[in-house]
């Protein structure tokens, strides 16, 4: 198994997180959220989304958000923008980097977005121009990349006939998202070995949600790939796309478990799992949740050695 010597680990939470999250969030809050992910020093963090507030109301103020939060210098401050509009609208408040959008099913992106394949990508380079124009970077996400509660398993080709069209526009980044968490490892790691291997001047992520149980394995399958950047969301908040709660969460995979993962197997994130553990307890607290983490919950290492030492005289069954 190939590990990466370093990897670069996004936060998603205060966008893909608070976009579905149960109820508004004060735009003071969303800051407050923001700046604690700053100090924490995550060198990626995904601040608002430019769509329309009827579509996603829960991110109405991203333009105050924007334009109030604490910018620490290095931190790339991003938004996603769903369409060209978007990104004017991401670009006109000084984001770093702009988050096109682009769906591999089309029966999902024809139920929930109302386009063809042909239109969402169009406008995914039509904001990559927009925010080329504007000195800022560019990355696509691709929605759906591996299976889709309508159509199951998305092929392999699909994907990569899009990546071959956006990398032809210019598009040097891109990530690909387990958007409901069903993908499985074998399939993870081959588009991934794939995509590496047909394009090798173009940068490949992962934005993980975990409704299978199997993210960790996805994860391992994602580096061994060629991934290169991870995307997870403090306590796990969030994650997209509505599902029956029968089904159980379909969230992101929490921030503070991807660090702790990745620095147990050595590999570079320049983070601290400690440090982002203890933020991820101060967003729970500023939000008035429980973090879907591990880590939140003391199931580490650390954690277990110290009961040891607290407890010598008693031993679990």
């Amino acid at each position: 198994m190939y590990l990466p010597e370093k990897v670069t680990v996004i936060d998603v939470s205060a966008r893909d997180g608070l976009q579905s999250f149960k109820r508004w969030v004060s735009t003071d809050d969303k800051i407050k959220m923001i700046n604690i992910l700053s100090e924490v020093g995550f060198p990626v963090i995904e601040v608002a989304g430019f769509a329309h507030p009827r579509v996603i109301p829960n991110l109405r103020d991203a333009e105050e958000v924007c334009e109030r939060i604490n910018r620490v210098p290095g931190v790339v401050y991003r938004g996603l923008a769903p369409n060209a509009r978007g990104a004017t609208r991401a670009v006109a408040v000084h984001v770093d980097e702009v988050v096109g959008l682009a769906i591999a099913s089309d029966t999902y992106l024809k139920k929930n977005q109302n386009m063809t394949a042909d239109q969402a990508n169009d406008q995914a380079i039509e904001a990559f121009r927009i925010a080329e124009a504007a000195g800022c970077s560019y990355v696509v996400a691709v929605g759906m990349s591996f299976w889709c509660p309508y159509e199951g398993l998305i092929a392999k080709e699909q994907v990569i006939k899009m990546i071959k069209k956006f990398r032809n526009a210019g598009i040097q980044k891109m990530y690909l998202a387990g958007s409901v968490g069903m993908e499985d490892p074998r399939h993870v790691n081959l588009l991934f070995t794939m995509l590496r291997d047909q394009f090798s001047d173009v940068e490949f992520g992962f934005h993980i949600h975990n409704l299978s149980g199997m993210a960790t394995a996805n994860i391992l399958a994602a580096l061994d790939g060629g991934a290169v950047f991870l995307e997870g969301a403090i306590c796990g908040i969030g994650g997209g796309i509505a599902m029956p709660a029968s089904l159980g969460s379909v969230g992101n995979y929490p921030a503070e478990d991807l660090v702790r993962m990745l620095e147990l197997l050595q590999v570079k994130t320049g983070l601290s799992a400690e440090r982002v553990t203890r933020a991820a307890k101060e967003v729970s607290a500023l939000l008035g949740i429980e973090s879907r983490s591990h880590s939140a919950l003391d199931c580490t290492r650390e954690a277990v050695m110290q009961w040891g030492r607290d407890h010598p005289r008693e031993h679990p069954a």
